[in-house]
């Protein structure tokens, strides 16, 4: 026999699995579309379950009994796609309101800084953008300087330097303020208020 003449079954096989699939969504697409559109309300909603739906009947399209079995199979499989919808949008939903939660009782006391913690804060709001990034993740964040180089996209040598030099820069803003507080004390104390 020569080559041409050899004939791949693999291809057929996929060849008519694609003939029945295309097939089943002729007869029952429109069906489960029904069935979805009862059970969300929201055509798009619909849609993706319909989606899912036939994207696990391909799947398993071995599975999928022939006739008018199969409408009934696809309502099941779109059953229990609309229920995992459902249980993952009541998860989102919980978490989201845990989230919310902790975020209002969070945010409901921040901490107020005062006294050198205050003067610090503001003398780090003076620095450039680039400055601040990096002494928040090191500081507040508590990154190591090679962490904080990885979240700014740059290497451990430079953010080492650069994390010197704005530390440098913040020390400098420091001493010019506790240096113009003790010429003018009333400037502090108004600071204070």
């Amino acid at each position: 026999m020569a080559p041409s003449q050899i004939v791949k079954k693999e291809p057929l096989g996929h060849e008519l699995a694609q003939v029945r699939f295309g097939r089943l969504y002729r007869e029952h697409g429109r069906a489960v579309l029904a069935y979805s559109l009862r059970r969300t309300g929201d055509p798009e909603d619909a849609a993706d379950v319909v989606a899912e739906t036939f994207l696990i009947a391909w799947r398993r399209l071995g599975d999928v009994p022939a006739g008018d079995r199969a409408r009934l199979w696809l309502y099941a499989v779109a059953r229990r796609v609309l229920a995992n919808r459902r249980r993952a949008e009541q998860r989102r939903t919980r978490l989201g309101e845990r989230l919310a939660e902790s975020l209002r009782t969070e945010l409901a006391t921040p901490p107020v800084p005062s006294g050198e913690a205050a003067a610090t804060l503001r003398a780090i709001g003076e620095l450039g953008d680039g400055d601040r990034e990096l002494l928040l993740l090191v500081s507040w964040e508590e990154l190591s300087p090679g962490e904080a180089a990885r979240v700014l996209g740059i290497s451990s040598l430079a953010a080492r330097s650069r994390l010197h030099r704005a530390r440098r820069r913040l020390r400098a803003l420091l001493e010019q303020r506790e240096t113009a507080a003790d010429r003018n004390p009333e400037l502090d104390m108004e600071e204070a208020r």
